[in-house]
């Protein structure tokens, strides 16, 4: 049997800090259509999981490729699963989370995360890039990732507790896991440190996952968490052809 990849999006409606992000207008188009039409050019299974009648609503507009998921799951993760078991998504395929409020993922990043899954011993694969602006190393809600010298994770913090080297990059949000492998992920409890500093994937790294680090060098646009993200993300636009 020919192993699948599948790129899935989990889109909720109660963002805290911007309200019903997935449907905020940026330069005419929502943000989760911006998300799924980028990456549906690749031409892989791509769907949209969501908990809510209103974004689905919204998404029928321009694709019929939407999961309608339970809204009381508490991560992405767990939505991502739900939606990949309602596709009968087999074992061994790959699936690819890409978070909903990222709409400038670049095709050949995801060309290369998918080559990388296939080529590295791996549980989990994500992917980075340098850090470009000193403003990142002190902003919270950009993520570093420590690599090793082999491109495997060693940590993620959103404070560094110690000088930025080479070996620390900005985490991008992707991830790619087997189906069988979030399959156990999701039944795995949150651990201490994923709780203290609100980074799932250091669940991964607790249960002794390996996270192979796909490093990419050019700089991808921030995703859309605030305000003055979708700001940057039409000034973005103004100059490039998205």
């Amino acid at each position: 049997m020919n192993k699948k990849t599948f790129i899935l999006i989990p889109s909720r409606i109660g963002s805290t800090r911007l309200s019903k992000k997935p449907l905020i207008n940026i330069s005419g188009i929502s943000l989760i259509q911006r998300v799924y039409t980028n990456i549906n050019s690749l031409k892989l299974d791509t769907y949209i999981a969501t908990d809510s009648n209103e974004i689905l609503e919204h998404v029928l507009k321009f694709t019929k490729n939407v999961v309608m998921t339970n809204p009381k799951h508490i991560s992405g993760t767990d939505r991502v699963f739900e939606a990949a078991t309602k596709l009968n998504i087999n074992d061994d395929d790959l699936v690819i989370n890409l978070q909903g409020d990222e709409p400038f993922m670049p095709h050949d990043l995801i060309s290369r995360l998918i080559k990388d899954f296939t080529n590295k011993d791996c549980d989990v694969i994500s992917a980075s890039h340098p850090i470009y602006n000193e403003d990142d190393i002190t902003n919270k809600n950009c993520v570093k990732v420590i690599i090793n010298s082999s491109g495997y994770a060693q940590n993620f913090e959103r404070e560094l507790s110690f000088k930025p080297d080479n070996g620390v990059m900005r985490h991008i949000g992707i991830y790619g896991y087997k189906y069988k492998t979030l399959a156990k992920i999701i039944n795995l409890e949150p651990t201490p440190s994923e709780l203290e500093y609100k980074l799932e994937q250091l669940r991964f790294l607790d249960n002794n996952l390996s996270i192979y680090m796909t490093q990419y060098e050019q700089e991808v646009p921030s995703g859309i968490d605030t305000e003055d993200d979708v700001v940057k993300a039409e000034e973005y636009l103004k100059y490039n052809d998205c």
